[in-house]
């Protein structure tokens, strides 16, 4: 069983169909935005390298969500 830590808090939403926007993050660990954004750049892109994007809705929010590896497509 994994650990639940605001991290893997982090990940599971934004490995969801829709993603998950910086006020959701921050609703769900507590966080400040500026922290939410830096665990974006150094956690998930960096270290991780996962493959992270951003996408502005038809509701205007910004959505981050991790793009599946094996889904392939074009870029």
């Amino acid at each position: 069983m994994q650990k639940s830590t605001k991290a893997n808090v982090i990940l599971k939403k934004l490995r969801m169909t829709r993603g998950a926007t910086v006020a959701q993050m921050m609703e769900a660990t507590d966080w400040q935005s500026h922290s939410v954004r830096g665990f974006l750049s150094a956690v998930v892109r960096k270290k991780l390298d996962l493959n992270l994007v951003s996408e502005v809705g038809r509701d205007g929010q910004r959505r981050y969500r991790i793009l599946d590896e094996d889904a392939g497509g074009a870029s």
